[in-house]
């Protein structure tokens, strides 16, 4: 809470293109609540370098999804939009929180492990602390509430255990978050692989649909969309490329699963793709014209970069010399 307000945290990583599933499940629900909160949406730039990034690739990566935030309907002169790494705080605030946080909890991150899986060249201790500088990241700014998906709730947890310990010690200094359990975007699966959840990250080319893809290859897409030989639309689990499509045709269109499955009853499943993947591209244009107005926009986009930076250090500050002061650094004489 800051003042009356109550405060939102989220954030994106600047590696890899964003896809649907990101839109549908977060970018887009964090433009149906920004007006509830005063909000901090950051571009995390520091949680990407625990894998290795190319430098210039990295850096135009993060002010291609600062615009893609911007496009998809976060006014930035409402909503704080910055990058991570402009604001000192993140890191000053994670350094003080890994000595409240103890080894036994960040061995049992499930993330860690699957990320170390991927990365075995590479296993870091940024990759092993990356919950406590996620922790930094939301009690920072005080944050009341953050949303996340399920994959992310053992992170949030630790965050609430890292508070709650530093203020059994020194007081109430930090607002311990709540999960976000308010409107929940939908959850997009991969194309190809519908078990597991669309990514940025996926090797297939045709399992993901990226939020600059051109309407010719949106459609292509969902037309190699793996479904089954039922030949039937019905929203059930034993039918999970089809429950997929249904999830994605009624997110783009505002229509519930029955009223999905009663539109496209007798009909075939090269028809329903088609429809899928045309209401996605009638989603996805006006956010793709707006981005690339922004995108050529360097002045504009330099200054909400300048200005939003400097609003998330003021915020910050106000907690990181409280939390300073607690643990016993000494007074800055200014």
């Amino acid at each position: 809470m800051i003042g009356d307000q109550k405060v939102l945290f989220s954030g994106m990583q600047a590696t890899g293109n964003l896809t649907l599933g990101n839109y549908l499940g977060a970018l887009k629900n964090w433009v149906d609540i920004a007006d509830e909160y005063l909000t901090f949406f950051s571009v995390v730039d520091l949680h990407s370098i625990t894998v290795r990034q190319d430098p210039a690739e990295l850096r135009s990566r993060a002010r291609k999804l600062l615009a893609l935030y911007i496009a998809a309907g976060l006014d930035p002169e409402k909503n704080c939009i910055y990058y991570q790494s402009h604001v000192s705080g993140h890191a000053e605030l994670a350094w003080i929180l890994n000595c409240f946080t103890y080894m036994g909890e960040l061995n049992r991150m499930t993330q860690f492990k699957d990320k170390a899986a991927k990365h075995a060249d590479n296993i870091n201790a940024g990759l092993f602390t990356y919950p406590v500088l996620m922790a930094a990241d939301i009690l920072l700014f005080q944050a009341d509430v953050v949303p996340v998906g399920k994959d992310q709730l053992q992170h949030l947890e630790i965050t609430r255990d890292i508070a709650q310990r530093f203020n059994a010690i020194y007081g109430d200094v930090f607002t311990v978050p709540e999960p976000y359990m308010g409107k929940v975007g939908a959850k997009v699966m991969s194309l190809q692989d519908p078990e597991k959840k669309m990514s940025k990250s996926d090797e297939n080319p045709n399992a993901s649909i990226y939020l600059m893809d051109d309407p010719d290859t949106v459609i292509r897409k969902f037309k190699r969309a793996v479904t089954d030989s039922e030949a039937q639309i019905l929203y059930r689990d034993e039918q999970p490329g089809i429950k997929n499509l249904i999830d994605i045709y009624s997110a783009c269109t505002g229509k519930t699963a029955d009223e999905v499955v009663k539109e496209f009853d007798g009909r075939g499943y090269g028809e329903f793709k088609m429809a899928v993947g045309e209401s996605v591209v009638t989603v996805l244009k006006p956010l793709q014209d707006r981005y690339n107005e922004l995108i050529k926009d360097k002045a504009y986009i330099d200054s909400i970069i300048k200005n939003n930076a400097q609003k998330a250090e003021y915020y910050s500050l106000k907690t990181l010399r409280k939390v300073q002061k607690k643990v016993g650094f000494p007074e800055r004489i200014r």
